[in-house]
């Protein structure tokens, strides 16, 4: 069997190929590393190139099949002309075909050895692209989180981090922050701070970015835990980088509410993160407040001393915690 589907790939005609390309996904894992050795991905990559929608799904599911679990795979893929030929399928305008090609991508993003070469023959871009424009070719929810954790394979290479930032990437992340899915949301937030705290242009591009810290501060308040946690060392980050300029402006978005409970409930880099910043953001007593704001600082200040005086904010009893909480947020 396994010889048959070998020969058809490599010598028949289009249905020998498409119903051989179909046969490949059923066998174990084992005979597809036996039959990948054989020469068969060459002439799968040719399927790619056609324009025969059929013939391009099934050849998509055959390499996804076998680079699935198989680093030797991905790479022999990558080498063979693969990613240029995916991208192209990437850009077409048949949604299923779009949607198998950017998770077969994020399949070769996971190896190491791909990442630089995806970059190279401009990947970033046309992934951005994808993500900007969803609202017009209405990629699945799916797609939206495979190139975002594509994206996020790639920026683990440090040197494609600029690259990112220099095609908008900032900007599409927190756009998405603010107007999609909870899950959505987190993958973003998590690609943000990854490119932030490895690279202070990244840093610097978030922070100047308008509606940045707003939105990273709703999602501190709004999102799941490790949302929160991922979005309170962006503000921290930020925060710190230079404290005069930024504490004003987290301090006006109504952040002190929500780090004070992420100091107490949230996970256990959260709560260190938080803490942290609730220090950064003492003493800003000219940051052009409203009297609200300034009863906010009163109060904020009167729970750092307190703070200071137990030690840890989960030394403070519950009642005042909460009782702050709420006055904060009102």
């Amino acid at each position: 069997m396994e010889e048959m589907v070998v020969e058809a790939l490599l010598f028949g005609d289009r249905q020998a190929q498409l119903l051989a390309a179909r046969q490949l996904a059923q066998f174990s894992n084992k005979q597809r590393h036996k039959i990948a050795e054989k020469g068969v991905v060459p002439p799968l990559i040719l399927m790619l190139s056609t324009n025969d929608c059929e013939v391009i799904e099934a050849a998509l599911f055959a390499l996804l099949s076998l680079a699935f679990r198989s680093e030797r795979n991905k790479t022999l893929i990558a080498k063979s002309g693969g990613i240029t030929v995916l991208l192209d399928v990437i850009q077409c305008e048949n949604k299923l075909l779009v949607e198998l090609g950017v998770a077969f991508l994020l399949t070769l993003s996971s190896c190491g050895s791909n990442k630089m070469e995806i970059a190279s023959f401009g990947a970033i871009p046309i992934l951005l692209e994808l993500l900007n424009s969803q609202s017009y070719n209405n990629i699945s929810f799916q797609a939206n989180l495979d190139i975002l954790s594509t994206l996020h394979n790639l920026s683990t290479c440090n040197q494609l981090i600029p690259s990112i930032v220099s095609y908008g990437g900032v900007a599409t992340l927190i756009r998405l922050i603010k107007l999609t899915s909870e899950l959505v949301m987190e993958k973003a937030v998590a690609l943000l701070e990854n490119l932030v705290s490895s690279s202070r242009i990244a840093l610097e591009e978030a922070a100047r970015t308008e509606g940045a810290i707003q939105c990273l501060v709703e999602a501190m308040e709004e999102g799941s835990r490790q949302c929160k946690e991922h979005a309170v060392t962006i503000l921290l980050l930020i925060c710190d980088s230079c404290r005069d300029r930024y504490r004003g402006m987290i301090l006006r978005e109504g952040a002190m509410a929500a780090l004070l409970q992420l100091s107490v409930d949230g996970t256990r880099r959260a709560r260190d993160k938080a803490k942290r910043l609730l220090f950064l953001l003492r003493d800003c007593s000219n940051c052009g407040q409203t009297s609200n704001q300034t009863k906010n600082i009163v109060l904020f200040e009167q729970i750092m001393r307190q703070i200071e005086q137990v030690g840890e904010p989960e030394g403070m009893s519950v009642a005042f915690l909460e009782e702050m909480i709420s006055k904060l947020r009102t």
